[in-house]
């Protein structure tokens, strides 16, 4: 009966474990900030930055307007104001590692 009991929770904790990586995701917050002549290429310039400190293969898929596989690009928050060449713009976001 003990060995029944013990298989049997062995197979249910080796399970939780089996499921643990299809539902585990590493997300962290990240900020940066851009400047430009327009508010939209100012706050473009800020995913990019973000994107770039995170991984460099996913801001070269998503600057050729591909998304970011591998990854969720979460809402982004933007403070921009006239200033530099136009206008800056800083921004965060929170990016999950699917």
């Amino acid at each position: 009966m003990r060995t029944l009991m013990s298989l049997a929770a062995a197979v249910a904790i080796a399970a939780a474990f089996a499921a643990a990586p299809a539902e585990a995701k590493t997300c962290f917050k990240k900020a940066a900030e851009g400047t430009s002549a327009t508010e939209y290429l100012a706050k473009f310039q800020v995913d990019a930055a973000l994107l770039q400190a995170t991984d460099w293969s996913i801001y070269f898929t998503y600057i050729g307007n591909n998304g970011t596989p591998g990854y969720s690009f979460g809402p982004r928050t933007y403070k921009c104001a006239p200033g530099g060449a136009g206008v800056q713009c800083t921004g965060s976001a929170t990016l999950c590692k699917l």
